[in-house]
């Protein structure tokens, strides 16, 4: 019908995926949407299946998508709860299925809500739709806006009505709003992602299933704990390259890499029964390399029989296998129920915060002193790397650049000992550090 073509329409970015599939769109997709001097939120739903009767009274689903099917009452449950938040609701219409006894009975039910419901018909592209359009009178919600969400035509006349409609903001909307930190939980599908995205919100915002692959959006939601606000991006379970499939599946990676950019900290979760993957490795790469904070969450660990030295020697083999992020801290919990899940928000506040911590520049070339009397800068060829300054100049990632004589000499290896040796003096806890080597041209000609 377009629901998801019409959301990513009105605010100006393609977050929904868009398929050629009813059920496509499982879970509630939350946007921001402006028009004129007003800021809403627009709410992508799986839609109403409330249509048609079969003999004996009872509504029937429309087909769906194959892998949508076990999904139904889910989808319900989400458009439901969608209903009762909004303060405006569209009813969206399509054209060249006239009026249908589905759209008849949602109209019905629509107006049962006693809110204000805005009737838009779609796929009107033409003068013949236009007049088809006039028949959507019958259901009784005021003037049909024809609209093409494909193409964007008659979106402007629906997003005045929409505003028209809106209450009046209060004075608590109107005040500037605090600080806020962004969350992508991410990790490989049927780790527990969506069980625990809900207890962190305490409520069933996403679909929980054990089947790998529920979760296709990306779902917003902001939590509130000791008056400070995290927004949790619930992203669905990212897969080894080959084994991403066309369509709808291979859009949520795409979209699951997108959380990870759009976030201040990234949970990486694992299942403890099955311990650290080469796709786990993978997914902390790609966080590392975008300099996100990271917190590496054990999924699943009331399922693990333990002894006195489990955890021990759990935290040994993943510090090990993901040696590229000993930076991160680690946390075993069970999302299913609730084990150690309080913990995370005051980790993620601390790793946030040390994403903002600045050192002096007298202390960091004191460190970086020492560092070079304790280890010989390497040579190659005939050259030996020499530093002459370093200072922090930036934040959010800490961001550290090095003066050298020439930024070619600097190996790995030696970039990751000055890294060490920073750290010796505040360990930056699940950040990432951004080290900038530049070559001094002034000393160079100098010794000239």
């Amino acid at each position: 019908m377009g629901k998801s073509t019409l959301f990513n329409r009105l605010i100006g970015q393609k977050w929904a995926i868009v398929e050629d599939k009813p059920g496509t769109t499982r879970d509630r997709l939350y946007g921001e949407a402006v028009w004129g001097d007003r800021e809403f939120v627009v709410v992508d739903t799986g839609g109403l299946e409330v249509i048609p009767r079969t003999r004996d009274g009872r509504f029937k689903a429309r087909p769906l998508a194959e892998d949508s099917r076990d999904f139904i009452q889910e989808m319900q449950q989400q458009a439901n709860v969608a209903i009762r938040e909004a303060d405006v609701i569209v009813l969206l219409t399509d054209v060249s299925d006239g009026v249908t006894p589905a759209d008849r009975q949602v109209a019905e039910l629509l107006r049962a809500q006693k809110k204000p419901v805005i009737l838009a018909v779609n796929k009107v592209d033409n003068k013949q739709r236009e007049t088809d359009a006039l028949a959507f009178y019958e259901l009784g919600l005021g003037d049909p806006i024809p609209i093409s969400a494909l193409h964007g035509t008659g979106t402007g006349d629906l997003l005045d009505a929409i505003v028209a409609a809106l209450p009046l903001p209060t004075e608590m909307e109107e005040e500037e709003e605090e600080e806020q930190i962004r969350i992508a939980i991410v990790g490989r599908p049927n780790v527990g992602k969506s069980t625990l995205f809900n207890a962190l919100a305490r409520s069933e915002r996403a679909i929980v299933s054990p089947v790998a692959g529920t979760t296709r959006d990306v779902v917003d939601t902001e939590v509130k704990w000791e008056g400070k606000r995290f927004l949790f991006l619930d992203t669905a379970g990212i897969r080894r390259r080959g084994r991403i499939e066309r369509g709808v599946e291979y859009y949520s990676v795409l979209r699951s890499m997108r959380a990870i950019e759009r976030s201040d900290v990234v949970l990486l979760l694992i299942d403890a029964t099955e311990g650290v993957t080469a796709q786990d490795t993978h997914i902390a790469g790609y966080a590392l390399d975008r300099f996100r904070s990271i917190i590496i969450v054990v999924n699943k660990w009331d399922l693990v029989e333990k002894d006195a030295h489990t955890m021990v020697e759990y935290t040994r083999r993943i510090r090990h296998e993901l040696n590229f992020i000993d930076f991160a801290p680690i946390l075993f919990i069970s999302a299913k129920t609730g084990q150690r899940v309080s913990r995370i928000f005051p980790l993620v506040e601390h790793v946030y915060n040390e994403r903002f911590v600045r050192l002096p520049t007298s202390k960091l070339n004191r460190i970086v002193q020492a560092a070079l009397m304790a280890h010989t800068p390497p040579v190659k060829g005939t050259r030996q790397l020499r530093l002459y300054y370093v200072t922090q100049p930036a934040v959010d990632p800490p961001t550290f650049v090095f003066f050298v004589n020439d930024a070619e000499l600097v190996h790995f290896s030696y970039q990751r000992y000055l890294e060490n040796k920073i750290r010796e003096q505040h360990p930056y806890d699940g950040t990432p550090l951004r080290l900038i080597f530049k070559s001094h041209e002034g000393r160079k000609k100098k010794k000239k």
